[in-house]
């Protein structure tokens, strides 16, 4: 009642989001997936083998788990530009001189840098930015934002694989880098904080009604139900295009399904955002996953490329909301004072699982020759995120509704 309703909060918090959801799109597009499309072209120029490929993006991600914990103390000590600025020019930097490595461990040194500075920078402080700016429809922002993730995972590896089908992947990689640069600084002088608004005196912020639960619960069990999650997510992300490739015998249209399942997920992080905000964090956390985890074993199911298409929107859709559910999931229970660095703290644990489930994905393929082991183990570790964060919904559920 006392709060302040949403037609008066600023409008330049639609900025924020568009902005964020831009920004989400080119950076996290690249580091999440992008290699993705540079899976079988690195493993065809220097001989190496899947799994070591699979770990160029491994080491990334593990540099945005540790990164997100450093930059997302510091977002909460610092002018969130200054921290997207660092980020926009790190990752582009990283892309460019990866452009001309040679060796193994140059890649992994340089996408670990885009990682933690770059990476690191643009997702848990942007990612707590937009939620600072909403004391009502955080789940819908916040699921507008991470959209601009899903368009940006399917439309990076898709044009890059055009880029690397008509130069080499090296001048795909440098375009990569120049297109990171001319689009993300611009966009990181946009990011500034709301506009303190204390209100009336005795007006109860939104953030002091939010369930008050220990972090030292509530912070490791999200960490954990998130590792499961995210490597369970990242085995279609990074896998899904040689899988066509293996099963259809195509080039670069492989990158087609998995663009379309991204298309599907703009979709999926939105509407779970809205229903995170009529039935709760945790409950559209759990739909999303548990219709993650249903749907994929279906992927070896399928034999022709006109089934991937079919597939995959179903399966994206779904799997967009996860993520949608951990973010608004985080925000509802972390004080808003510490938000930027729990977010980072939870989703380092993300990362990890990203790059956990793109390694073991990699390497099963090269043991077995085959990717059932890598769909089945992304079911199981789907199976342990629904295991925690239903526990973790029962243990909290009188406190929950209270805040519905």
């Amino acid at each position: 009642m006392n709060a302040l309703s949403p037609a008066s909060q600023p409008s330049y918090r639609w900025v924020i989001v568009t902005a964020a959801a831009v920004m989400l799109a080119i950076a996290m597009g690249t580091l999440v997936n992008g290699l993705s499309a540079f899976l079988v072209p690195l493993e065809a120029h220097f001989g190496w083998a899947r799994a070591e490929v699979a770990a160029i993006n491994s080491a990334g991600l593990i540099g945005i788990a540790l990164g997100g914990i450093v930059l997302g103390l510091v977002a909460d000590r610092v002018p969130a530009r200054l921290v997207c600025l660092l980020g926009a020019g790190c990752l582009s930097l990283s892309l460019l001189l990866a452009a001309q490595a040679q060796h193994l461990w140059q890649f992994y040194a340089l996408f670990f840098a885009a990682g933690a500075l770059g990476g690191g920078a643009l997702y848990a402080p942007v990612i707590a930015l937009v939620g600072s700016w909403f004391r009502h429809g955080a789940g819908l922002a916040i699921g507008l934002a991470s959209a601009g993730q899903a368009l940006g995972q399917g439309l990076v590896p898709y044009a890059a694989g055009y880029l690397i089908q008509m130069t080499d992947w090296q001048t795909a990689l440098t375009l990569l880098a120049v297109f990171s640069a001319i689009s993300l600084i611009p966009l990181s002088f946009l990011m500034i904080a709301p506009p303190k608004q204390d209100g009336p005196a005795g007006t109860i912020r939104e953030e002091e009604t939010a369930p008050q639960l220990s972090p030292r619960i509530v912070l490791p069990a999200l960490s954990l139900a998130v590792l499961g999650c995210c490597a369970g997510m990242a085995v279609p992300l990074m896998h899904l295009v040689p899988l066509i490739q293996g099963v259809c015998s195509v080039g670069a249209e492989a990158g087609g399904p998995l663009l379309l399942m991204l298309i599907a997920a703009i979709g999926g992080r939105i509407f779970f955002g809205k229903l995170a905000d009529m039935i709760g964090p945790m409950r559209s956390w759990l739909v999303a996953t548990g219709w993650q985890t249903l749907l994929m074993l279906g992927f070896l199911l399928l034999g022709s490329i006109q089934s991937f298409w079919l597939f995959t929107p179903i399966y994206g859709f779904g799997y967009g909301g996860v993520m949608t559910g951990v973010l608004v999931t985080v925000r509802a229970l972390a004080p808003a004072s510490h938000r930027a660095s729990a977010t980072g703290f939870v989703l380092a644990f993300g990362w990890l699982g990203h790059a956990l489930g793109g390694f073991q994905g990699g390497y099963f393929f090269d043991i077995t020759g085959a990717y059932f082991w890598t769909f089945a183990n992304a079911t199981l570790f789907g199976l342990v995120n629904l295991a925690i964060i239903g526990g973790l919904f029962l243990a909290t559920r009188p406190r929950t509704r209270a805040a519905t």
